[in-house]
């Protein structure tokens, strides 16, 4: 994840992490304490978990806060760097609570740009491929509006992300503000939550798999989505964190291999040895039928591109999950 970074970037900064204990705000953590950083880390543990960071506990550098985004607490501190990911990202989670998830990609987005223009500092907003919707345009490059359905039960977390993209670009003209946002496909890996409304495709379908139960697909599993291995998204976020070309821009972070979720879904029975039935639920309203990012511009500006194929990153998920299992009596 380090690889062509200058650490010297981070060396002594003092950074905030929101949603710093979810799933890629606890590698993000874990990367700028590598690189020298002073790292707090805020959540309020709603989707977040403290065994993600537990191993930073007793690291100098490292500062823990269990913090809500959208209320002021965290307005006392002065930080040169903050990474704002707070924010549910499963859907059916974010279905489940969808005031909170629009107020924390408003009011606390809000919060985080208020922070930033008090310290002069630089924010890093974690956008989504959920703001294209249901893209018309595939490879989906950062200059398409998008298709999304401002009312339906996705809204919540689509139209949040385009408002926090929405209100980091209105601070970036009226206050000149330095904000980057990236815009984060789907993502996998160790620490990826199976478990109830957070679990996502990769981790439920792996934790179906290794005991033997049935693995669910919503509709008939044509569907598409391209997958991206933790360090490889890390690392293109890192990037986008020191590029001084990113000020005010907006990159696509995703991997570039175009699988349906039935071949998702079968390849991980087979990594596993499994002996899991597929079985097919009703289609999810507005569940986007494609989802492939253009990532030239990740290319030209970054210097980026993934690297992990997804057979290596799917073994070392399964062995992750695999370690965690219970042993048998």
């Amino acid at each position: 994840m380090l690889n062509h970074v200058d650490l010297d970037y981070f060396s002594s900064r003092r950074t905030l992490i929101t949603g710093g204990a979810g799933f890629i705000g606890s590698w993000l953590c874990d990367t700028l304490i590598l690189a020298g950083a002073e790292v707090h880390c805020a959540d309020n543990l709603s989707t977040g978990i403290p065994a993600n960071i537990q191993h930073l506990f007793n690291v100098s550098k490292f500062v823990f806060r269990e913090s809500d985004v959208t209320q002021p607490s965290l307005g006392d501190k002065e930080y040169d760097f903050i990474a704002h990911f707070a924010s549910r990202a499963s859907p059916d989670d974010y279905q489940q609570h969808p005031i909170q998830t629009l107020e924390a990609n408003s009011q606390g987005t809000r919060n985080m740009l208020e922070l930033c223009r008090k310290n002069d500092a630089v924010l890093l907003y974690a956008s989504t491929s959920e703001i294209y919707g249901d893209a018309t345009v595939v490879p989906t490059p950062e200059e398409y509006w998008g298709n999304v359905n401002p009312i339906g039960l996705r809204s919540c977390y689509d139209e949040g992300k385009r408002f926090g993209e929405a209100l980091c670009m209105a601070y970036h003209r009226a206050h000149g503000l330095d904000v980057r946002i990236v815009r984060i496909f789907n993502t996998y890996g160790p620490r990826l939550r199976p478990d109830g409304l957070y679990g996502r495709a990769v981790s439920r379908f792996i934790d179906s798999a290794l005991t033997n139960r049935q693995i669910t697909i919503y509709g008939k599993g044509d569907h598409t989505r391209s997958f991206c291995y933790v360090t490889d998204t890390i690392a293109g976020i890192v990037r986008a964190a020191i590029q001084g070309r990113m000020k005010g821009e907006v990159v696509n972070i995703g991997g570039q291999r175009e699988i349906t979720v039935l071949e998702l879904a079968e390849k991980i029975k087979t990594l596993t040895s499994s002996k899991s039935k597929i079985t097919f639920l009703p289609e999810q309203s507005d569940d986007p039928r494609r989802r492939c990012p253009d990532i030239t511009k990740a290319k030209q500006i970054l210097g980026w591109a993934p690297i992990v194929t997804l057979e290596d990153g799917l073994r070392e998920t399964i062995n992750w999950f695999n370690q965690r299992r219970p042993s048998p009596p």
